[in-house]
């Protein structure tokens, strides 16, 4: 069973999404060097470095539109060049990713987009529903990390998993991209847009 602990400690030393990590730590059995190793051979480490270093200021911005014409999203997908940003692969991320915004919802781009306050907040909601509960505070504190996971999976664009993979989140989906181009690629920001169904009519 992999802790919660385990995975934060692999990604201080790493950088690497904690999805990553996690699968990682599996795969190596909950052990940290071997793990390590796993990271390096998906390219999770190489491309947690790459987007942590660099500055992207090119890229695109896209659209998708449901077929019913009454669900938009908009999508800033960004990377280092224009070369990388006119390639026919990387327009397609981009509109995958905005197929994924208009499917899922999500509020913000990233856990790092979220507003202190509101990450706080949050966290003080998931200790206030174990206020009673009579388990160890080091359980409690678990409980509380896997809730706030599972809710920037439900929030965070990168967190939820890829609608036309669930095998994969878009986190690992952007950073398998980045090892591949060899490019910082992430999205910026996006705007969803749905048609309100009308309340009446005035003449």
């Amino acid at each position: 069973m992999i802790d919660a602990k385990q995975v934060y400690a692999l990604r201080q030393r790493t950088g690497a999404g904690i999805v990553d990590c996690k699968q990682a730590l599996e795969e190596a059995q909950g052990d940290e060097e071997k793990a390590i190793e796993v990271l390096k051979r998906k390219g999770a480490i190489k491309a947690a470095k790459k987007s942590a270093e660099r500055t992207a200021t090119e890229g695109v911005i896209v659209s998708y539109i449901h077929h019913n014409g009454k669900l938009a999203a908009l999508l800033e997908l960004a990377c280092e060049t224009d070369f990388v940003a006119r390639t026919d692969e990387f327009k397609q991320l981009a509109q995958d990713l905005a197929l994924q915004v208009a499917a899922m919802d999500p509020t913000y781009v990233s856990p790092e987009a979220i507003p202190a306050d509101v990450a706080e907040a949050k966290r003080q909601e998931f200790l206030a529903e174990l206020a009673n509960d009579k388990k160890p505070e080091e359980i409690k504190q678990k409980i509380v990390e896997g809730k706030i996971a599972k809710w920037h999976s439900d929030v965070c664009l990168t967190k939820q998993s890829f609608i036309k993979d669930e095998d994969h989140t878009i986190e690992q989906i952007l950073n398998e991209k980045i090892a591949k181009i060899g490019e910082k690629i992430a999205p910026t920001r996006f705007s969803r847009m749905i048609m309100a169904a009308p309340t009446g009519q005035t003449c």
